[in-house]
Parts: C-alpha cells; sequence; structure tokens
C-alpha cells in the first residue's frame, strides 16, 4: 500500500487457533507500521505466523471480550493513540484504510471513538440482508477514552467523548466451517443466557428504541427479544421476511434458520437456570 495512504493507528488483533485467518487479517494491515497481536494461548500456528509478520505478539488468558479488550489496550503499549480493534477474522478493504488515514489526523479532540460497519461473509458470500447489515461496532478507540464491558458473550463499551461513524466497512469472514460454527454458539448461548437472566431485571429502556444511536436501538431490541415468547420464530420472521434475509437467497434461508436456532438455544438454556435456582 502507498506511504500516502499510511494511517496513525495501532492495529491490535485479538486471536485463538487463527492460523486460517491470520494470512489474510496481515495482508488488509499494509497501512500501518504498529500490529499487535493479543492471544488466548493458541495451539496452533498463530503466534509463528504473528512473528513472522512482524506483529508485536502478547498472550494472556481469556475471560471475556470486555476484559481480554480492556487488558490489551492497558498492558500492550500501542504506538498511536489510536486503535484499531479486530478479529482475526476480519479485514480493513484498501478503502477503509485510505478513510483512516484521512480522518484520523482531523479528529477533535472532543471524538473520542468511531463506529464501523461490519459486513458480515458466510459461505463465500456477502449476506446483506440476514445478517441485519449494516451491524455497527465501535472498533476504533482513542487511548484511555473507551472502555469495554462484558455483555452476555460479547462486549459493550463506554465512551468518554462523541463517537462518530466511518463510511467503509470492515469485512468479517470466518472460515473455520460449520463445526467450529456450531461448537462456538453452544458456548455463547450459555453466557447469553446467564447475562440476560440479570439483564431481565432491569427497565425495556423503550427511548433508546426511537434514538438516533444504532448501537443503543440494537441493544433495546435485544433487551425487548428477550422478554418474548416464541422468541426464535419472531427472530427468523423478522431477519428473514422483515430485514429481507430471503433476497440473499438459500444462503439467506440457511444463515436466517441457524441464527433462529441460536435464540431457541439461549431460551432453553435460560429455562434450565431458572430450574436450577428454583431448585
Amino acid at each position: 500500500m502507498a506511504e500516502a495512504a499510511r494511517a496513525p493507528v495501532s492495529a491490535m488483533i485479538f486471536t485463538l487457533d487463527e492460523e486460517i485467518h491470520l494470512p489474510s487479517c496481515f495482508a488488509s494491515l499494509g497501512w500501518t507500521d504498529d500490529v499487535i497481536v493479543v492471544d488466548s494461548f493458541s495451539k496452533d500456528r498463530t503466534e509463528a505466523i504473528s512473528r513472522a509478520a512482524g506483529a508485536r505478539f502478547f498472550q494472556h488468558a481469556f475471560e471475556g471480550f470486555g476484559r481480554q479488550r480492556m487488558w490489551a489496550l492497558e498492558n500492550t503499549r500501542p504506538k498511536y493513540d489510536w486503535v484499531l480493534i479486530l478479529d482475526a477474522d476480519e479485514r480493513v478493504t484498501a478503502e477503509l484504510a485510505a478513510e483512516l488515514a484521512r480522518v484520523v489526523p482531523a479528529a477533535p479532540g472532543s471524538v473520542a471513538a468511531f463506529r464501523l460497519k461490519r459486513r458480515f461473509h458466510m459461505w463465500g458470500r456477502w449476506l446483506r440482508h440476514s445478517s441485519l447489515y449494516p451491524s455497527w461496532v465501535v472498533r476504533l478507540v482513542r487511548l484511555g477514552r473507551v472502555r469495554y464491558v462484558d455483555r452476555g458473550h460479547a462486549e459493550t463499551q463506554v465512551v468518554d467523548g462523541e463517537t462518530r461513524d466511518l463510511e467503509h466497512d470492515l469485512l468479517d469472514e470466518n472460515l473455520k466451517g460449520m463445526e467450529e460454527w456450531h461448537a462456538r454458539q453452544a458456548r455463547y448461548a450459555g453466557k447469553d443466557a446467564r447475562f440476560e437472566l440479570q439483564e431481565q431485571r432491569g427497565p425495556v429502556g423503550w427511548p433508546g428504541l426511537f434514538g438516533g444511536d444504532p448501537l443503543e436501538r440494537r441493544a433495546t431490541l435485544k433487551r425487548l427479544a428477550m422478554r418474548a415468547p416464541l422468541r426464535p420464530m419472531l427472530y427468523f420472521l423478522y431477519s428473514f421476511v422483515l430485514r429481507g434475509g430471503f433476497l440473499d437467497g438459500p444462503a439467506g434461508l440457511r444463515f436466517c434458520l441457524l441464527k433462529s436456532r441460536y435464540q431457541r438455544m439461549v431460551a432453553e438454556r435460560k429455562r434450565a437456570l431458572r430450574r436450577e435456582l428454583a431448585a
């Protein structure tokens, strides 16, 4: 990538057995001279590939996405004040890299973070509708101004300052196959079930459904969904019909069914947890 496209941003990649994804992820990061890998003690060639690519390599036991991100931001000494948070199956396009080079140096001190749209690929294609695109994530952060917090299997963030939006997408394509997908969803379902049981004790927060922040709208929809009966069917109708998942063809149908199955798994885990608490 041309020198003019370089951005004053550190790229931070989180890994666990990611030898299949790291080559393409690294190939998309030619615009930065500070790449950091934070690994959860992989057993494949993740470390060797990272060091061969010139990345700074760290290891820390995984306790949750939020806590892992905070440990990394506080302990790896990024070269730049701005850090782009990445999973190994994500890639930065040339257009996004150019936008980073243009936007970051001009960002006023009031701006603490940027949201990016994640473009989800599966089975070799972009599932634009069935993945509920645009799915906004806070991934470009100013050091010391953003705190990540565990939220079920994923994370949320507390931003000290203004959050702005970037125009270009972050690509997400997991190549590990369906066996790994199902195993991961099973792990996530248990964490989300425990989180939802705690979250349901609080209010829904209806104003967030009509606000301008897409992350708050999504959080409010999730708070509504966790209380809804027949949530697997409702999710399928929402994603496949209302959000146009059918426009992605057979792949869209398959993906919406997979996500609906995940909703059923979470609901089943919640019922099991309730029985354990009542025993």
